[in-house]
């Protein structure tokens, strides 16, 4: 368990505030593409880190993150006009560019150069897979977009979704970190395929390996007579955890996963962002059945005002939740802990290995930043931008002794590993 000081450290994520000092030196995802689909289109709010903000893209496709409130007198932004490459305030018609540059103030008198002493918050954004990615940092500290795999498949190979959380960000993030809850949470009572695996195994065996983009989560399950399955997570600084969820290809390789992001809205509540891809094929309708109990507005269908949907007699015959979905099981199991769980009241066990190892993991980044040293997975050299490694996978092997890591050779590459292996790629091509 954590101290009460050490839950307040990990989990507050406000301006000022430790965790929030080190998650504005990452991109994190601010919205998705589809909020503001073409250049023009309406403004939205923006709730991240406990900041409001709007968001627009302007009459050229750039994309403006700009503080909420205008420099003037305060009115929202929200409720602004997006033309002619700004977003102008209703009030009294100052206009914004994407960058914060004030570029009329319509109600000053002819000639006023008043507008060019000022300056309105800004934040950089990143638009990749359908994902804004905002960056909340010291400009003279941003890092560069890490190069992931997902990031280099064409976008209609790819899906995502976005859903309102009602609980602190930390919750959602722990759940993706523990395998154990797949025997339970995820239970069907068909047992057809990994079904079968996790539920045959409910106590899997832990690794964890802290890696150059942040903690490597491996649960081990006995998978009959001399077989073992191996199930890979990778936790990604700061919100992120890749996780291996999707289908296999002709060959039988995993044919993509799925990176599951937790972002602060504040203290108590959290965007959770579902990123999946298909390496081979296009995405159709049935890769992201999810969408079924998300509303137009984020907010989950089933949610806790009317207890999940759950259905009793499902619970009884077809699975173990009574709820119809994973994201619902997920939704309940780290919402009703409350909206911010005091971890100084657990009880952690052998289970808790890869939570525990992740927990230490953010708070040792905390402390890194406060010494004035570079946290983890900040990244600075285009040459060594790879992070292909940063992934998810799972499969059943020979319980001969071996190490895993042989049958999953990806998995123990470094972004530095990478480098050396394209440069040796480009010699044999030059």
């Amino acid at each position: 368990m954590l101290s009460k000081e050490e839950n307040e450290l990990i989990t507050r994520a406000g301006p000022g505030t430790p965790m929030g000092n080190l998650m504005r030196r990452y991109w994190i995802p601010a919205l998705l593409t589809e909020e503001i689909p073409t250049p023009d289109s309406p403004p939205v709010q923006v709730r991240i880190l406990g900041e409001e903000l709007v968001a627009f893209r302007d009459t050229n496709g750039r994309i403006g993150l700009l503080d909420e409130h205008c420099h003037h007198r305060g009115t929202s932004l929200f409720y602004g006009r997006n033309e002619e490459c700004g977003l102008r305030c209703v009030y009294h018609g100052w206009k914004y560019d994407v960058e914060g540059h004030v570029v009329d103030t319509p109600a000053e008198p002819a000639g006023s150069r008043f507008k060019e002493k000022l300056r309105h918050p800004a934040y950089p954004t990143h638009e990749v897979a359908g994902i804004i990615f905002a960056y909340l940092g010291p400009r003279e500290r941003m890092p560069l977009f890490p190069n992931y795999d997902w990031t280099q498949v064409p976008t209609d190979h790819t899906y995502v979704t976005k859903a309102y959380q009602s609980c602190n960000y930390l919750q959602g993030l722990e759940g993706e970190c523990d395998s154990s809850h797949l025997s339970f949470l995820h239970r069907t009572f068909s047992r057809d395929g990994d079904q079968s695996l996790y539920q045959s195994d409910s106590a899997p065996a832990y690794e964890t390996e802290e890696a150059d983009f942040g903690m490597r989560l491996i649960a081990t399950r006995k998978a009959g007579p001399g077989k073992r399955y191996v199930r890979v997570s990778a936790q990604i600084m700061p919100v992120g955890v890749a996780v291996p969820v999707g289908t296999r290809d002709a060959s039988g390789n995993l044919d993509g996963y799925e990176v599951h992001f937790y972002t602060p809205i504040d203290d108590t509540h959290s965007w959770r962002f579902d990123f999946g891809f298909r390496r081979s094929r296009v995405v159709t309708d049935a890769d992201v059945h999810r969408r079924l109990v998300i509303g137009p507005d984020y907010r989950r269908i089933p949610n806790a005002d009317n207890h999940y949907l759950q259905d009793r007699e499902m619970q009884r015959a077809v699975n173990f939740t009574g709820m119809t979905d994973f994201l619902t099981h997920d939704s309940c199991a780290t919402e009703s802990m409350g909206p911010l769980f005091d971890r100084s009241r657990e009880h952690l066990g052998a289970s808790d290995k890869g939570v525990i190892a992740v927990r230490r993991y953010l708070l040792d980044a905390i402390k890194a930043l406060q010494d004035g040293r570079e946290p983890p997975h900040l990244v600075r050299d285009f040459e060594r931008n790879d992070f292909r490694h940063a992934n998810a996978t799972y499969g059943v092997i020979e319980d001969d002794g071996s190490d895993w890591h042989g049958h999953f050779p990806h998995m123990a590459l470094t972004a530095e590993d990478l480098t050396a292996e394209r440069g040796l790629a480009e010699q044999r091509a030059g």
